[in-house]
């Protein structure tokens, strides 16, 4: 992505927190003057909206694979902890929406009123939330950027959620017009789905992030052998090693066993395998070291994996 196009990245990204922040804030109000748990949840959910836009300008602006003098391996790691700290939130938010639902069904509590006029703001707060995943699909996908891909399909998720509440607080309405106080269980009903979906999008930022905290393996050893063992000049690849995300960031080492008797022409065979790599899975960090043609290994990997003949 080119220094331009992630300008325009950053500047879509602030103008979607402001729409986010502005949206969650509208249900968060109206959950709290009218008393609804499943709107609160909702405001709760349109919570991991502004996250997700927060962590894309993180990404965007501090979390860089560029090395520097204390961070040699980059600071894309900030974008994770500042993740788990997101789902650790949501975690908590979600508790309390489900022991403030099972406290109204046990001990009961006030009910839920609502007005055509505050109707009229969620629906506002609906289009809202349709404007902004349609802006940045469009955005996304003429800068191709993954960040505002993958934001505006979330935003989508939040749509329908909304809807889903929408619709339970306008049957608590005509309950009211037509005194009918059995609609009022709408709201609880409606509180356990939305506490889940919050969960859920908890623990999608958590295992998004995950691999990239623990150094989980990022490519299937399998997989960079039989790019590698293509090249002329290899004999064989083991001890093969990476972590990271592909497409975000990747480091990689090997052994390499050459069928050369120089460095310049072990040299010429290793960048020709980094440049494959290169072109498969950037960006990435290679490092590769050469062994002579009469060393021989039985591994590919760290695990049990042994090389193909």
């Amino acid at each position: 992505m080119t220094k331009h196009s992630r300008s325009q990245v950053r500047q879509v990204l602030l103008i979607t927190l402001f729409l986010n922040l502005f949206v969650m804030g509208l249900k968060a109000v109206v959950g709290m003057m009218t008393g609804s748990l499943s709107l609160q949840a909702d405001a709760l959910h349109s919570v991991t909206d502004s996250a997700n836009n927060v962590l894309g300008l993180v990404a965007s602006n501090f979390s860089s694979p560029i090395p520097d003098r204390h961070h040699p391996y980059g600071n894309q790691k900030y974008e994770g902890v500042a993740a788990l700290g997101i789902a650790a939130f949501l975690g908590i938010a979600c508790f309390e929406i489900v022991q403030g639902a099972v406290e109204k069904i046990w001990h009961g509590g006030n009910s839920v009123t609502i007005s055509a006029e505050q109707l009229w703001i969620l629906l506002i707060v609906l289009g809202i939330n349709i404007f902004v995943a349609f802006y940045e699909r469009k955005i996304g996908k003429e800068l191709d950027s993954p960040i505002l891909i993958a934001d505006a399909y979330h935003t989508m998720s939040d749509i329908w959620v909304t809807i889903m509440v929408l619709l339970g607080l306008i049957g608590i309405w005509q309950g009211e017009q037509f005194n009918i106080p059995q609609l009022q269980w709408l709201d609880v009903i409606l509180a356990f789905p939305v506490a889940i979906l919050v969960f859920y999008s908890g623990w999608e930022v958590v295992r998004s992030n995950l691999p990239w905290l623990v150094d989980e393996m990022a490519i299937a050893p399998e997989k960079i052998y039989e790019i590698v063992i293509s090249v002329p000049g290899v004999i064989n690849c083991h001890d093969i090693a990476s972590r990271g995300i592909v497409g975000r960031q990747v480091f990689l080492e090997m052994h390499l066993i050459v069928a050369a008797e120089d460095v310049e022409t072990s040299h010429k065979i290793t960048e020709t395998v980094e440049h494959l790599l290169q072109q498969q899975f950037a960006p990435i960090r290679i490092l590769i070291h050469v062994e002579p043609p009469n060393y021989q290994s039985s591994s590919i990997s760290f695990g049990n994996q042994e090389v193909k003949p």
